[in-house]
């Protein structure tokens, strides 16, 4: 029996105050996302941003749960799940596990090693590597792993920002949106990331990330696991895919968190210098899999209240989520990988 793992970063279990603090607490504690030394996370989380972000949070989580389905991520994660398990059929047992939150990692693990799997394929749900996602998701999974008395055989499936498959599955679904919008302008907004880690992720001693403008104009060893090289990557296959001209079409970074310097450029600063030259905008997110508080309440609503009083029209195009066209490009990678 073969084990598929579906991973998603995370959700609380609700909008409320105390289910996202519970959620942040576990989030920001992980070292890869706040990567500095224990004793100045425990300060920096328990002192400055526990107390005040939950409940901020939980307001713009309470805009886009739903009463039927609840958390936007959870239920996409959840509907493409169903729908991989039913494409791959017998000799398949595919699980769903959150970084964070629940349903988490330990849960899944158990679930496909008591339907008698004895290979398991993981597949994070992030098209871009990062530390804080991909590397702390096969972190996670590898301790997880190595508690157990017999070790399950895991074998993890890599990042698929250019895979020909994940850009057709994102085409299929932007399409005929940008058809109907007729957009003057393209942004494809990313999940932003602190610099230091985009430099850590380069081959040590090199100094080629973020040194100039061209370093993420195409993929190098020196920086094949760069987060921000990755997200370009994803925006030139899109680009073509989509048939736009490459002059009509903005990379940005959303999301950045306190103070320290974060991959530029950034997208609400970009927002005032498009919305001066392009009345209708459409915003792509492919650093997401699935929509979530980042592409329904970040884009979807405050930046698109904020381009409408800059006197133009910001239109969302939505995530892959569960289209057919993505079902059958995880369910095909999963065939690849197990042969």
């Amino acid at each position: 029996m073969n084990g598929l793992l579906l991973v998603n970063l995370g959700t609380p279990d609700a909008p409320d105050t105390a289910s996202v603090r519970r959620y942040l607490a576990e989030f920001l504690w992980d070292h890869r996302v706040l990567d500095i030394p224990a004793i100045g996370r425990f300060f920096l989380l328990y002192g400055a941003i526990l107390p005040f972000r939950p409940a901020k949070s939980a307001r713009a989580y309470q805009k886009v749960w739903s009463p039927e389905t609840g958390s936007p991520l959870l239920h996409h994660s959840a509907a493409l799940t169903d729908a991989v398990r039913a494409e791959l059929g017998q000799g398949w047992t595919v699980a769903l596990g959150m970084r964070y939150g629940r349903p988490n990692l330990q849960s899944a693990l158990d679930t496909l090693e008591n339907s008698g799997c004895t290979r398991i394929f993981v597949q994070p749900l992030y098209p871009q590597y990062a530390s804080s996602s991909t590397g702390s998701t096969v972190e996670r999974l590898f301790a997880l792993a190595g508690q157990r008395p017999a070790t399950p055989n895991l074998t993890i499936l890599p990042e698929f920002y250019d895979d020909a498959d994940f850009i057709e599955s994102v085409r299929a679904v932007a399409a005929p949106h940008l058809d109907a919008i007729k957009p003057d302008h393209v942004l494809m907004s990313y999940h932003g990331l602190p610099e230091r880690q985009v430099q850590a992720t380069q081959i040590a001693g090199t100094g080629h990330c973020l040194a100039s403008g061209a370093c993420c104009d195409r993929i190098e060893t020196v920086n094949s696991r760069c987060y921000r090289a990755q997200c370009y990557a994803t925006t030139r296959a899109l680009t073509a895919a989509l048939g736009l001209e490459p002059g009509a079409v903005t990379v940005s970074f959303q999301s950045r968190l306190g103070n320290i310097p974060w991959i530029k450029p950034y997208t609400d600063e970009l927002l005032p210098v498009l919305a001066a030259k392009h009345k209708k905008l459409a915003v792509l997110c492919p650093s997401f899999t699935s929509d979530c508080l980042e592409t329904l309440e970040e884009i979807g609503m405050a930046a698109k209240a904020e381009y409408a009083k800059l006197g133009g029209e910001l239109h969302l195009i939505p995530c892959v989520n569960s289209s057919p066209r993505w079902v059958q490009a995880v369910v095909d990678r999963a065939r690849r990988a197990a042969g």
